[in-house]
């Protein structure tokens, strides 16, 4: 257990002590963007290494304990997450567009599909599981998504400049919010019809191969 503290400890440091504070631009002044973005993909990614690792082999101390009767349930949450996620990262986001048209394709769903996937994969892991361990994975991994939901639309804003308040106007953080107000309105042939395609291929992978890369069984 000691080892995924660290592990959490480290990823989340170096994410709410750099990413998140004055300390990023500063270093990319020092650095330059690309060799900063490099340094810190790797660091990344050695980070979520480092945490199921230490994760996987944690000793299983019971919370509330694995919520067994909820698998369906979750097997099918995290459809939806694969599916916010892939989309996401295949379409192109507001900077890309910007001056263009506000909101795209997922974008008029909500403005963080990336964000919200990891959410409700992190939430829904965190509430079946039941265990120490998987509090302290998930819970910490959610804190991060949340809270860097916030850092995420500071740098957008900034980036965006005049088109951020139109952009913010019709789109929303919560899937589906902008639109049950009638700020926007879904335009299913704005979305790469691939990507779906793409998501419930993976979610089908990740599926079968889930009890021998995790130890786990999604469905029993």
């Amino acid at each position: 257990m000691l080892q995924l503290i660290l592990a959490t400890s480290f990823f989340l440091g170096f994410h709410f002590g750099v990413a998140g504070t004055s300390l990023r631009p500063s270093i990319i002044g020092k650095i330059g963007a690309t060799a900063y973005h490099t340094v810190f993909g790797i660091l990344s990614l050695a980070g979520l290494f480092w945490l199921f690792y230490a994760y996987r082999n944690s000793d299983y101390i019971e919370t509330w304990g694995q919520l067994a009767g909820l698998k369906p349930v979750a097997a099918l949450l995290m459809l939806i997450a694969f599916l916010f996620v892939v989309v996401g990262l295949m379409s192109r986001n507001a900077i890309s567009v910007a001056g263009v048209e506000p909101a795209l394709g997922i974008q008029r769903i909500t403005r963080h599909p990336i964000l919200c996937g990891g959410a409700l994969w992190a939430l829904t892991h965190l509430i079946v599981n039941g265990d120490v361990a998987s509090l302290i994975l998930f819970g910490s991994l959610l804190a991060l998504i949340v809270f860097g939901g916030r850092s995420v639309n500071i740098k957008r804003r900034d980036k965006l400049g005049a088109v951020w308040p139109s952009y913010a106007a019709c789109t929303s953080v919560i899937p589906f919010q902008a639109i049950w107000q009638g700020r926007n309105r879904l335009v299913w042939g704005e979305i790469n019809p691939w990507s779906p395609v793409v998501a419930i291929l993976l979610y089908v992978l990740v599926m079968h191969f889930h009890m021998q890369w995790f130890g786990v069984s999604p469905l029993m």
